[in-house]
């Protein structure tokens, strides 16, 4: 049956007892949500929205504009209300007509209705048009710096997300007529779930991605078989057991970024990076850092340096009995690799033979996606909440990444789960998305400020464990990942990274696909392909332009690189000791 023609007479004929169910079930979840509501810590506003100044001087260099050329902002003023008024005379014409066209490949308005009903149709034509306006007028600011009006277009682009009709309940038809389908149970199941959602964050709002309760770390993800051979403050060490009766003499030590757990590389055996190192010959040690708490504010990153990278390398040395490891930095973590290596370099230690860096980024120049929370406003109110508070909370972390991609991870789940009624979807990736870490105020400093604000890593260097690190001593042979549609770590600005380090034996590939998808991409799937090019003297869109594109995963190419650095086979190494099995106990730190 066509939505407009679904009958609400079903609701009338429900049984009696049926009501009284329902009723009981509202009674509840209304006295469950104001208690919890009532529990909710109050947001930290400062850390929602930028400097009042910014809109301050979008205004002043609007109405400089209208000033120096009125007939210009008058001509804008009349395109507005004409189009309008054609929205209005087009939703007219659709009164009685059927269509099946929907709205391009917005997928906001997927529903025909949204094309074919006057009401909906005028509310989202008009929608657009106001979302298009107020985008060109942050487009044509002449008058702005560019890194103010980058700004102000991102907090433009939240507020034109969040208006959207399909946001709101009475406005949106796929919500409407699930009502009407159910007989009000999708609203009920809707209602539960926002309760549900509260209640597992005190109060607070977290829209859940993912079905917590399909996943169990170490039962059905994360579950290549390891040991936690050695374990302090900062992190524990998994070693894995060999699925090889031979392994390569020189092992691999691997640091995932601690912005997020490890097992987004072991999430199940048919896409886990580490599962299939282990099966190319190849002995292999996984870092698990620790989940900090306020008594960790001090942590830093000489610490993440000192009892993570070289306490790992070192054990993962000892253990194999070998002089030198292969390194690999995740993110963040091949960031502080990168800032390790400059270090051993001026100490004159030779452990780390290569390293490889996934999605990594070590010169911030160009602050992409991030400018808008790289400046001082926002810095300076992540400081007084984390010198409060000892931490950066993975809340605020996990929102900050959300709203990069505010309707695919914000307003879409938030309309299937508490509008439409629908349980989240059991996806190993949006629930290893929603499993964050806190981040320790002292390093929240200094990677802020220091590295990425004031990019003093690729300039004059970063003061630290009474070094002065500079990036073009990075001089290993080293291999680095990046991805083309990545929106965390921009591909460009890693490759300008590498192309400061001083390294003479360098390789760059960029991976299709984004930050997660482009790095856990196993050769099995035959989904996303990557570019590979050795002449890394040309601009990046050069590079791009000439480098040659290979279907399929990037694992292979780079293993054949690993291959030529990893030393003779030896016998394959099983862990002689074990404090716990793998994924260890870290990682299970809420």
């Amino acid at each position: 049956m066509p939505n407009d023609q679904i009958s609400i007479a079903p609701i009338m004929g429900d049984s009696a007892q049926r009501v009284v169910d329902r009723v009981a079930k509202l009674d509840d979840l209304s006295r469950r949500f104001v208690k919890v509501a009532s529990q909710g810590s109050a947001a930290n506003p400062a850390l929602n929205v930028p400097n009042p100044e910014l809109f301050q001087k979008a205004a002043l260099a609007y109405w400089s504009k209208a000033m120096h050329d009125p007939i210009d902002a008058v001509a804008q003023q009349i395109g507005f209300w004409s189009a309008t008024a054609n929205n209005m005379f087009e939703a007219q014409s659709l009164f009685g007509v059927e269509s099946e066209e929907t709205s391009g490949k917005d997928r906001r308005f997927a529903n025909p209705l949204w094309d074919s009903n006057t009401f909906f149709h005028l509310i989202k034509e008009q929608y657009l048009l106001n979302a298009s306006t107020l985008q060109n007028v942050v487009e044509n600011a002449d008058d702005m710096e560019p890194k103010d009006r980058q700004r102000l277009a991102y907090f433009v682009e939240q507020i034109v997300n969040l208006m959207a009709p399909n946001n709101f309940i009475g406005a949106n038809p796929d919500a409407f007529f699930a009502a009407l389908e159910s007989e009000g149970d999708s609203l009920i199941s809707g209602l539960a779930n926002l309760v549900q959602d509260l209640e597992a964050n005190d109060g607070d709002l977290v829209v859940r991605l993912a079905d917590e309760t399909a996943f169990s770390v170490g039962e059905n993800i994360a579950t290549t078989p390891g040991e936690v051979v050695y374990r302090n403050r900062i992190m524990e060490l998994i070693q894995y057991h060999p699925t090889t009766e031979t392994a390569h003499e020189t092992p691999i030590v691997l640091f995932p970024p601690w912005i997020n757990k490890f097992y987004i590389l072991d999430l199940k055996e048919k896409n886990s990076l580490i599962k299939w190192i282990t099966d190319q010959g190849y002995t292999l040690f996984v870092v698990s850092w620790f989940n900090p708490s306020e008594e960790d504010a001090d942590v830093g990153l000489e610490q993440y340096i000192e009892d993570g990278y070289l306490t790992a390398i070192q054990q993962a040395k000892t253990i194999c009995d070998v002089p030198q490891i292969n390194a690999v930095g995740y993110c963040i973590a091949g960031t502080t690799l990168s800032l390790t290596l400059s270090l051993l370099k001026q100490r004159g230690d030779t452990s780390v033979k290569s390293a490889t860096f996934f999605t990594t980024l070590t010169d911030f120049s160009e602050q992409g996606e991030f400018t808008p929370f790289l400046q001082d406003d926002f810095i300076d109110n992540i400081e007084d909440e984390v010198a409060e508070r000892g931490v950066l909370s993975s809340h605020i972390m996990g929102r900050t990444f959300s709203f990069l991609r505010s309707n695919d991870l914000v307003y879409g789940p938030a309309i299937r789960n508490y509008y439409l009624g629908e349980t989240p979807p059991a996806f190993d990736l949006l629930y290893w998305n929603g499993d964050g870490t806190n981040l320790p105020a002292k390093m929240v400093h200094q990677y802020l400020r220091k590295i990425c604000q004031k990019n003093e890593f690729a300039e004059n260097g970063i003061d630290l464990l009474g070094h002065t690190l500079r990036l073009e001593e990075v001089d290993i042979p080293l291999m680095s990942i990046a991805c083309e549609a990545d929106h965390i770590a921009c591909w460009r600005d890693c490759y300008r990274g590498v192309q400061k380090m001083g390294s003479k034996n360098k390789s760059f590939i960029v991976s299709q696909s984004g930050h997660i998808a482009g790095i856990v991409n196993p050769p099995s799937k035959k989904k996303y392909g990557h570019y590979t090019n050795r002449d890394l003297k040309k601009e990046p869109t050069d590079w791009l332009e000439v480098a040659k594109f290979a279907e399929g995963s990037w694992w292979p190419t780079w293993e054949k690189w690993l291959r030529k650095r990893s030393g003779a086979m030896v016998e394959a190494r099983h862990p002689a000791e074990s404090l716990a099995k793998a994924p260890g106990t870290y990682v299970s730190k809420k």
